[in-house]
């Protein structure tokens, strides 16, 4: 989503860098930079003014403008205010006692509401809790069954009495439900309308009273920019809105909303959703965001996604094959497999310092379809040549062609990647003879945290 203004901010700090010394007019003509990227990207102007007008009173300090690395202290001042914007406040849910606690979410119709919240019931099983779901949009045609059915996919459970269609009785009937079978957290997929009208409002606030949740959080498209600013605050001013979800931050919009909505509306961002998958589902948090924007990658965030995917025994498995040199095809297709898991290529990527614009590496975009090319060559071989390569003659490459529908020469392209693959693997395993998978990722958490709290 910010692909855009994070190329335009990028462009602004390398022709920064090679001034040995800022004045006033070189920040003041980065500035105007700056705020024309973030009109563009659709950041409610109010808040690119202030947003400029502070960044021109630390920009302009003479510590800066003396500094050796001005620069440097530029950007540092941007992502300061940049993560700024986004308030005090860290996303995920209001802490409560409450159980079952009630979680409310509101917002329009097609904002996204019923696949947040499966996602959201499959991020509180993460931590530990016990979901169930239920669906108060008795007026739109197959609301009800679409919950059920992503629900089912995913090994969630809802609640669904036959024949029950008044909107406050579900919800309530769903926190007894919960009460009697253990549940202890009620999520309530709420009405939508295609604008805000009163009856919404009051079916909203019945909910509301009867429920009593924890939690109110505002489904918002990112990809409608301030048309989804305006109804949250609508939203916030009618029934209260303790937190903000940003759907489709993955899209190809130009993002401005996220930027805009804490200054707006006068609620933190909860959660956003960077996907299709009910994984593509993460908590708000200001500093990671702003660090891919700004092309810092986002070293935390892709640790954690390798921790969901990687399964603790298998990673220590392999890491003792690495050392021992003994890394196979095999092998090689089960981690493009996990890299798979971990989600879209592209997004990956964006998370790694130095490679979050990806057209400044290359014209195309990166193409998963190789990836799986590739797997399907592998899938070609017999469990031997998977196991030892070295068996693999000419003879054998046409077998494994045909049967991947490829040609002879992507089957040698393969291997010979496969082949330098193990020869750095070689030289990285004698580097990380003294550790384990787990203690090196803590050890990353740990520098990450450093950079980020300016140690």
């Amino acid at each position: 989503m910010f692909e855009s203004l994070s190329g335009r901010l990028q462009d602004v700090f390398r022709s920064l860098r090679g001034e040995t010394r800022l004045t006033e007019a070189t920040v003041d003509a980065a500035l105007r930079e700056i705020r024309l990227a973030l009109l563009e990207a659709d950041v409610n102007f109010k808040v690119t003014r202030a947003f400029i007008d502070r960044v021109r009173d630390r920009a302009t300090d003479q510590e800066v403008l003396k500094s050796l690395t001005p620069a440097q202290h530029v950007v540092r001042i941007v992502r300061d205010e940049m993560i700024a914007l986004f308030g005090d406040a860290h996303g995920g849910l209001s802490s409560s006692s409450k159980t079952p606690r009630a979680i409310l979410l509101l917002g329009l119709q097609g904002s996204g509401k019923t696949t947040t919240a499966a996602k959201l019931a499959r991020w509180v099983g993460r931590q530990g809790r016990h979901p169930l779901l239920v669906s108060t949009d008795v007026r739109r045609p197959a609301a009800i069954e679409q919950l059920n059915v992503l629900c089912t996919k995913a090994g969630l459970r809802v609640f669904d009495p036959a024949g029950e269609m008044d909107p406050v009785a579900r919800a309530r009937g769903a926190l007894t439900e919960a009460q009697h079978l253990g549940f202890d957290v009620v999520i309530v997929d709420t009405a939508g309308r295609l604008h805000i009208d009163d009856d919404l409002m009051q079916e909203l606030q019945a909910i509301k009273d009867a429920a009593e949740p924890s939690d109110l959080l505002y489904v918002a498209d990112a990809m409608t920019g301030q048309d989804a600013i305006k109804s949250a605050g609508e939203f916030n001013r009618r029934i209260g809105v303790s937190g903000v979800v940003l759907t489709k931050i993955d899209g190809d919009a130009r993002g401005g909303a996220a930027l805009s909505v804490v200054a707006v509306v006068g609620v933190p961002i909860a959660f956003v959703g960077s996907g299709e998958r009910l994984e593509d589902f993460e908590v708000f948090q200001a500093e990671r965001l702003v660090s891919r924007m700004l092309g810092m990658g986002d070293v935390l965030s892709l640790i954690e996604k390798a921790e969901q995917a990687i399964d603790r025994d298998e990673a220590e498995r392999l890491e003792e094959k690495i050392l021992q040199d003994d890394f196979t095809l095999q092998d090689f297709r089960d981690q493009l497999r996990t890299i798979k898991k971990m989600g879209p290529l592209e997004q990956i990527l964006g998370m790694i310092p130095g490679l979050g614009s990806i057209k400044q590496l290359a014209e195309q975009k990166p193409d998963e379809t190789q990836l799986a090319r590739v797997e399907g060559i592998i899938n070609s071989m017999t469990p031997a040549e998977r196991r030892n390569y070295k068996v693999i003659n000419g003879s054998r490459r046409k077998r494994i062609a045909r049967g991947s529908g490829t040609s002879v020469e992507d089957v040698n392209r393969l291997l010979k990647q496969f082949i330098q693959m193990r020869k750095m693997l070689k030289t990285f395993g004698g580097m990380a003879s003294g550790g384990g998978v787990r203690k090196k990722w803590r050890a990353a958490k740990a520098m990450m945290d450093k950079v980020n709290s300016g140690r």
